[in-house]
């Protein structure tokens, strides 16, 4: 319904070069850059210039954008209204999550609006939270679960509607025997000196560990690196040094590890967000799958800390 070139130039604008927006879109670097130059030719204004190896958006780019953002985010709310006057809602819907979430929030999603909805093509997609916000922006998805990292977008950010949904607070995991094991409760700082086990450089999971130590006051002395949460429970289970794990994660239970709470103020936690395109939050899928995500959140997390699951449709 809207020229899916506007799509592209959306693309462009977020990555900055055609080589990362045609990735985004599953496209070749040529297929992008003809198609800016069609877009370009017909309107007869130019969109983008050379800047190094990047590419600059003009003034009449970013006006161009600035109405498809408009047009897109109506489409949505279209769409959302016809979904709701359906009988038997069909088509596709794409859930999107980190790890964590693709691993104990959206499956039990996914299959409820299975279970309910049997003319809806349900799929689900594993990604990081900046390759979900790709996926929402190219048509590839249509709810994503998110955590907020410094490659995410601000909330502020026109063409997506981001609204909190819980907190997950985070967990000190050391060895069977240490002195922090047997206490109820620690602040981070209390492991200020600790060896400490951390996701790889650029990872969501190492901005994390990092985020959290900073604004305890200092900078973790990393030892080793492990992205997956078995790999470095293994580690801590060796004397290896003690790991961050948010409290969704569920750890082997065969390893000699302590799990000790938190505490702080405010206690370390990740924030996860509920994001849509701008005005496909209406949708009634989204509202049915997020009803369902919150549901098992609060099996898994102290009451407490689902307490921001106010996603609203409407």
């Amino acid at each position: 319904m809207i020229d899916s070139r506007l799509r592209v130039l959306q693309l462009v604008a977020k990555h900055g070069t055609v080589t990362a927006a045609a990735q985004a879109l599953h496209y070749t670097p040529s297929a992008v850059s003809y198609q800016l130059r069609q877009l370009s030719a017909e309107l007869g204004v130019e969109l983008v210039v050379p800047q190094g190896r990047r590419i600059r958006l003009t003034a009449a780019a970013h006006a161009l954008l600035h109405h498809a953002e408009l047009l897109y985010a109506q489409w949505e709310r279209a769409q959302a209204d016809l979904a709701a006057h359906a009988d038997e809602p069909g088509g596709s819907f794409t859930l999107c999550g980190f790890s964590t979430a693709a691993t104990h929030l959206l499956p039990p999603a996914a299959a409820e609006l299975r279970d309910s909805l049997p003319n809806l093509r349900v799929r689900l997609i594993e990604a990081e939270p900046a390759r979900c916000f790709d996926l929402l922006l190219a048509g590839d998805a249509d709810l994503a679960l998110v955590i907020v990292t410094a490659d995410t977008p601000p909330l502020s950010d026109a063409r997506f509607d981001q609204q909190p949904l819980l907190d997950d607070p985070l967990d000190l995991v050391t060895p069977d025997g240490h002195p922090l094991a047997t206490r109820p409760a620690v602040t981070l700082a209390d492991a200020a000196n600790e060896s400490w086990i951390v996701g790889r450089p650029g990872s969501t999971y190492h901005q994390l560990v990092i985020t959290a130590c900073m604004a305890a006051g200092f900078s973790p002395d990393i030892a080793h690196y492990a992205d997956e949460w078995d790999t470095g429970t293994a580690m801590v289970a060796h004397g290896f040094g003690v790991i961050l794990v948010p409290r969704l994660a569920r750890l082997p239970g065969d390893w000699p590890v302590a799990r000790v709470r938190l505490r702080g103020e405010p206690a370390p936690a990740r924030r996860i967000l509920a994001a849509t395109r701008r005005g496909g939050r209406d949708n009634p899928a989204v509202a049915r799958a997020l009803e369902s995500i919150t549901k098992t959140a609060a099996g898994i997390l102290p009451a407490a800390s689902t307490e921001p699951g106010s996603f609203q449709p409407g």
